[in-house]
């Protein structure tokens, strides 16, 4: 199969409840992590580059890695552009082949981020490529963006309408308590907001920061509207705590081989769980 445009699997997943699962990636061990655990539960998925992932491993590289993921595994593979703040950037990956984007001016005033995301809205549809927007901000941090307590902001439902009238886009993040990378205590979600917004706005909605969320909080998200969730941290950990301990157990050891594919492995455990919680297994059928 080719890369997929997302909007088809997030409509279908928001008419029939479930969520697509959105895999953060950085090299090609975890690009194959998330296609093998894909394939295993016959789930459509999204593949997902921060910015920082993009100048690490270089743009081309990304592009062809997940291109050929896409051929040669029978089910719907996205990829995605994630929390992007220039407009220079999603012309680059466009061009380079991403099947969706996400333009994030979260920070910017409403209607300065309105104007920046129609702009690139514009720009992506021409290409025939889905664009994400986000209304709202997380705390925590996400690539190089960081967010603190103090500035972050719960997405206001009337607003939301307007932004997505206004801007175009295809699927919405939302910011209902959520955080990037690691809680520092329970979180506590917003279920009430995001009811709110999801009886207010048709498009698809996304849940960013949902690592560290028990299972039962994702759930319920996905029972109230959410389509998109994103997991980083919770693939970051194990495969940087596999490899320590490869390493510590075997110091002699200097092939990457052997500890990138236990790390490699490990993460196709957690992608499968993560699948599963969003409901998404045995649907790449209906999908293809």
């Amino acid at each position: 199969m080719h890369l997929q445009n997302p909007i088809n699997m997030l409509q279908y997943a928001s008419e029939n409840s479930f969520a697509i699962p959105a895999f953060n990636v950085h090299n090609l061990e975890t690009v194959q992590a998330v296609c093998e655990g894909a394939v295993a539960e016959n789930s459509p998925v999204i593949i997902q580059t921060t910015p920082g992932t993009v100048n690490y491993a270089g743009l081309h590289y990304v592009t062809a890695i997940v291109k050929k993921a896409a051929e040669i595994n029978n089910i719907p593979i996205a990829l995605h552009l994630d929390h992007c703040t220039t407009y220079e950037m999603v012309v680059q990956c466009v061009v380079s082949g991403y099947s969706s984007i996400m333009i994030d001016g979260a920070e910017l005033p409403f209607e300065e981020n309105v104007e920046l995301v129609r702009k690139t809205v514009e720009m992506a549809h021409a290409a025939g490529v889905s664009a994400e927007g986000e209304l709202g901000r997380l705390v925590g941090v996400e690539d190089d963006l960081e967010v603190s307590a103090e500035e972050a902001a719960f997405t206001v439902p009337e607003e939301a309408v307007e932004f997505v009238e206004k801007t175009g886009i295809d699927f919405l993040a939302i910011a209902i308590g959520t955080a990037h990378g690691l809680y520092k205590g329970i979180p506590k979600l917003d279920f009430k907001r995001l009811s709110e917004i999801r009886k207010l706005v048709s498009i698809p909605l996304v849940l960013h920061g949902a690592s560290g969320l028990a299972d039962v909080q994702v759930t319920e998200a996905v029972q109230r509207g959410i389509s998109k969730v994103n997991i980083a941290t919770e693939l970051k950990i194990p495969f940087a705590d596999t490899i320590r301990k490869r390493l510590n157990d075997n110091p002699k050891d200097t092939d990457p081989r052997h500890y990138l594919a236990a790390a490699r492995d490990k993460v196709v455990k957690v992608v499968r769980h993560k699948i599963k919680i969003c409901q998404s297994n045995d649907r790449a059928s209906v999908l293809k």
